[in-house]
Parts: C-alpha cells; structure tokens; sequence
C-alpha cells in the first residue's frame, strides 16, 4: 500500500458516513492532521489535510470541528484553522463554537488545584532532563518524549505521587505526556455536544492518542471512528499514519460535493 491509498474497507466506510444528511467531521490534531514532532510549537497540518479540512468547512450541511488536547490558544497557532471550524481544546476543557463562547473562568478552588500542579510538575522536571512542562488554562502537562526511559518514568512516578489523593485534580496519560487538569473533561463528552450543538446525523472522528479512545468510545450507530497509527482501540476503522489522513479527507470531500 503506497503513501496516501486507502484499503477498500476504509474507503467503503468513508463513502458511506459522507452520504449522511449533516456530517460532523472532528479531527485530532497532533498525530492526526500533523504528524507528530519533537517540540510542540513546530507541529503543523500536512497541506493537503489542512486544504481538504478547509473544503469541508464551506460545504453545506456539514461542521468541522478540530478536537485536541492542546489549549485552544496553542491549537489556533499551529492548526491555523478555517474560521468557521469550531474548536475544542485542553480535551474538553476549552470550548469555542463561535464568538459569543464564553471563556473558561476557574474558581479558586481550582486555582489553588493548578497552582499546586504547577509547581509539582516543574520540580519534577528540574529533577530530570528531557522533561517539559505545558501549561495551559485549566493544567498542566509533563512532557517526556525527549527524556531517557529512566528520567522520563521517574518524572511520572514522582509527579504521580506528589499529587496522590489531592482533590480536584485529574491526571490522564498520552503518548509520552502525563496531563493533571483542575476540569474533568474529555474528547468522549466533547463529541457528545458537539454532535447536540450541530444536529449531525452522523459524526466521522478520527485520532491516535490513547486520550482519543473516550471519543471513539462515545460514537453511535452510523458514526465512523479512524484510530491512527498502532495500540488497541475502540474504533472499527484503522490507517498507518496521518500521511493517510488527507486521503479521508479528500474521499469526505468528493462524496459530499
């Protein structure tokens, strides 16, 4: 199979949803419609993803919407989004449907939640070299991609037990990311109001993070799930790479115009 091709069940389930009255197309970003980089900031939509994602934006009867882990403020900067996408960030925590959304406000209670998070997550990375912190509105991430094995599973472990029993706070996993938030939220939710919001009848959703399993976990009936790349998954369809996405994009696209 050459870069970009989809296998026939993959194309037959595309044509399929695509044929739904109103689509929502909700896509990951990081290891989806970019592929993923060593340092965040330099993520980027492979062009042709972007283009197809674009195109779908302007047609009728169909919502893109761009559904990541990143803060909102972070995921406009690299994704670079069409105007009309709406945008879910911090994986749920941040909502942006339009110009009248309301911004995310925390209470003090959290606020003491994520300024406690904070300083764990940056003693932990002071400790151990290759780790990062991220901050973003609602948590904080640590970032252990570029750490040894050794560093990167201290890092965890000491984070993980700092922050043990602590009260609103949620920790989840990624693929080399180890995320508290002051917000239980996730992708699972987020396509639920998303569909609610949009009246999709039928909802495509395609991801690669261990984190994008709670949006494949909430798919209906008629929906299409596109897991990206290896690890078990709820989604019924699966593609090697996001060097693959822009073809689902472009088969969306020719089906719905």
């Amino acid at each position: 199979m050459t870069t970009g091709e989809l296998p026939a069940e993959v194309r037959d389930a595309v044509v399929r949803v695509g044929r739904t009255a109103r689509l929502l197309v909700a896509m990951d970003f990081d290891g989806t419609m970019s592929p993923l980089v060593s340092h965040a900031d330099d993520a980027r939509p492979l062009p042709e993803a972007a283009a197809a994602f674009t195109a779908l934006t302007a047609l009728e009867g169909t919502t893109t919407a761009l559904v990541s882990g990143r803060a909102l403020a972070s995921l406009r900067a690299v994704a670079s989004p069409p105007e009309r996408a709406l945008l879910v960030g911090s994986h749920g925590a941040e909502v942006w449907l339009g110009p009248d959304s309301p911004p995310l406000t925390l209470s003090p209670a959290q606020e003491e939640a994520l300024a406690l998070a904070r300083r764990c997550v940056e003693s932990a990375v002071a400790a151990h070299p290759g780790t990062a912190a991220e901050q973003k509105p609602a948590g904080v991430v640590l970032h252990y991609r570029l750490a040894s094995e050794r560093h990167g599973q201290e890092a965890v472990d000491a984070v993980r037990a700092e922050l043990a029993g602590r009260p609103g706070l949620f920790l989840s996993e990624g693929k080399m990311v180890l995320e508290i938030s002051v917000v239980q939220a996730n992708k699972g939710e987020s396509i639920a109001m998303l569909r609610a919001v949009t009246g999709a009848t039928a909802v495509v959703f395609v991801g690669d993070d261990v984190t994008d399993e709670h949006a494949f976990a909430a798919l209906e009936p008629g929906d299409l799930g596109i897991k990206v790349g290896p690890g078990d998954t709820a989604a019924g369809i699966r593609i090697d790479s996001p060097q693959q996405v822009p073809a689902v994009l472009e088969l969306l696209l020719s089906t719905r115009s």
